[in-house]
């Protein structure tokens, strides 16, 4: 638990991000400070495009509402993440441990080596046999969202699972409720149903979110999805079914339908869960339902499920037992309190232990984040040591000259004066010695960054080439997608795999002032016969734009590979870095 006066809270959903900033308050409960939402439409949907919109959405949220904490707990989507219920035998604590090793390897859907994964014990069964919750996110996942935040200058400290933070969001604000109550959580790609009962926890993710009622409805009104967003959140409702007139407004006629059938299967999922948390997990019926996320506020909503269950529902409040700070319009926070479950239950992660704490931060950004923090350490040791280096010079050099003068006035003595040189000479070496190794690490701490974002400028290129390609060509083929990939980066002199060009010899020295680029590109000439030159063209101009690479020294190959059985082909750039680069 960080002891952190005010920090952000990070829900990166799939159809918005909401962000909240929150404060211990003096009482040592959760205050909310401030909060926003921001749609993502389409593009936070997409995987292509999703960490650009999210970052944008980030920037403009943190640039227009105020925000001043740069401490932030974020949360993955319930999209991207894969949980699941097991049951392990009872066995000595010491071998719990390697069973759930044993457990994710044989659950998770991904090699684990690829995803970042934890695990909760969240009690045992009558029986004796323990209940573990298994969380995973694939690693590149929660590398982008790292990615974000440290774009947008924020410190990531930990990163949740959407339903481990829903969980705990109910939890802290309906300890009162003892009896089997299920939440369900409506959102814009996936849907989670959460139950409670007794301090047990069942969760199940149902792959069936409410932008399917939006693309439906695009479709059928042959819409942008942006638009038919907004139609359907101004207009749209749940048909209850039966005899009824049907609006006269088309698009409400339109959407309530698709929404009775969308939300009809939903109940469909609903039920099946119901029945095997009551078989398989000796659970009870549930005697309330919570209604909670985006989509669930869609008018008839809570009237529709609580015909079809039987039971009272009514929306979920995560802000009942947090403390508002006053100026905050409560009417705003009202419309969408119901989505921010998981923003609240991130911040009671600062504030006190919760039923389900993990932490999803890869061990490649947990170094990193070490690394940079540590660095003002090296630094300031290397600078040390330079001090050392100059005051032990002073010495000696003060040492030198009295031993000279002795020299003069005592010659009788000048054999001992001599030894005691000798001496003074070998030190006064390991003394430039010393310093020719500060000054070493002095320059691979800076030449080490420099690789960094040299590469990560040549990777802003070929997605911006890749953008250019596919907007270019999107009127001849709606849904094109272009692919520009750098297979081998060869330095003036190496010789490259394969058959690719063998550049000039290199220096001998270890660095090299020009790079040859071998690239493969998608083949895209069934869209247009002049295509692959373009998208050799459109690379081309991206580097020379790239502010690590000379733009004169830019030049790529003059002709391009034949296709081949894979569907690409390759050419060549050589680009000459402004920086010599080392090797």
């Amino acid at each position: 638990m960080l002891n952190l006066k005010t920090f952000l809270a990070i829900d990166f959903g799939a159809g918005s991000l909401k962000l909240a900033e929150f404060q211990i308050t003096d009482a040592g409960g959760l205050g909310l400070k401030r909060f926003v939402l921001k749609p993502l439409g389409l593009e936070g949907a997409q995987e292509t495009t999703r960490e650009k919109a999210i970052f944008k959405a980030l920037q403009e949220a943190l640039a227009e509402h105020g925000f001043k904490s740069r401490n932030a707990n974020v949360c993955a989507p319930g999209f991207h993440v894969f949980s699941k219920f097991v049951k392990l035998p009872p066995v000595d604590a010491g071998k719990v441990t390697q069973i759930i090793q044993y457990e994710a390897q044989q659950n998770v859907p991904f090699p684990l080596a690829e995803v970042v994964w934890d695990y909760q014990i969240l009690g045992s069964a009558t029986g004796g046999e323990l209940e573990v919750l298994l969380v995973a996110v694939k690693s590149e996942i929660v590398e982008g969202l790292f990615r974000v935040a440290q774009e947008a200058r924020l410190r990531l400290n930990l990163c949740d699972a959407s339903p481990a933070a829903l969980c705990n969001a109910f939890r802290y604000n309906y300890s009162d409720l003892e009896d089997c109550t299920l939440l369900l959580d409506i959102g814009a790609k996936t849907s989670t149903l959460l139950f409670f009962e007794k301090g047990k926890v069942f969760s199940r993710s149902i792959n069936l979110g409410a932008n399917a009622i939006t693309q439906d409805f695009a479709h059928e009104a042959k819409l942008k999805f942006d638009d038919a967003e907004q139609i359907k959140i101004a207009e749209g409702f749940v048909s209850l079914g039966g005899a009824y007139e049907e609006p006269e407004n088309p698009n409400q006629a339109a959407i309530s339908k698709i929404a009775r059938q969308f939300m009809t299967k939903l109940h469909i999922q609903v039920n099946q869960t119901l029945q095997f948390y009551r078989g398989q997990q000796g659970g009870s019926a549930p005697a309330r339902l919570f209604l909670s996320g985006g989509a669930s506020i869609m008018p008839y909503t809570a009237q529709f499920f609580a015909e079809k269950l039987s039971v009272p529902v009514e929306y979920f409040n995560p802000f009942r037992n947090i403390q508002i700070d006053p100026s905050i319009a409560l009417e705003e926070l009202a419309k969408v309190a119901h989505s921010l479950g998981e923003v609240v239950g991130l911040g009671l992660r600062n504030l006190a232990n919760c039923p389900v704490e993990m932490n999803l931060m890869p061990e490649s950004t947990l170094r990193w984040r070490a690394f940079n923090e540590k660095k003002p350490y090296f630094l300031a040791a290397i600078f040390l040591l330079a001090l050392v280096g100059a005051a032990v010079g002073f010495m000696f050099q003060k040492l030198a000259s009295e031993k000279q003068d002795e020299i003069t006035r005592l010659q009788p003595e000048v054999a001992q004066v001599e030894s005691r040189l000798t001496r003074f000479e070998g030190a006064w070496s390991r003394l430039q010695a010393t310093e020719q190794k500060a000054g070493e690490i002095t320059t691979w701490m800076s030449e080490r960054y420099y690789w960094g974002d040299l590469f990560s400028q040549l990777r802003g290129a070929l997605i911006r080439a890749e953008n250019d390609i596919e907007k270019k060509f999107s009127t001849r083929r709606p849904g094109i997608q272009a692919g520009i990939w750098v297979e081998q980066l060869i330095p003036a002199g190496a010789v490259p795999a394969g058959n690719g060009p063998v550049p000039a010899a290199a220096p001998a020295t270890g660095q090299t002032n020009s790079l040859t680029l071998v690239c493969r590109a998608v083949d895209l000439s069934s869209v247009d016969p002049g295509a692959n030159n373009e998208v050799v063209y459109q690379l081309d101009k991206e580097l020379k734009a790239t502010p690590a690479f000379d733009p004169q020294s830019v030049q790529p190959s003059a002709q391009i590979s034949a296709v081949d059985a894979n569907g690409t082909f390759t050419f060549t750039v050589t680009a000459a870095p402004k920086k010599a680069l080392t090797f």
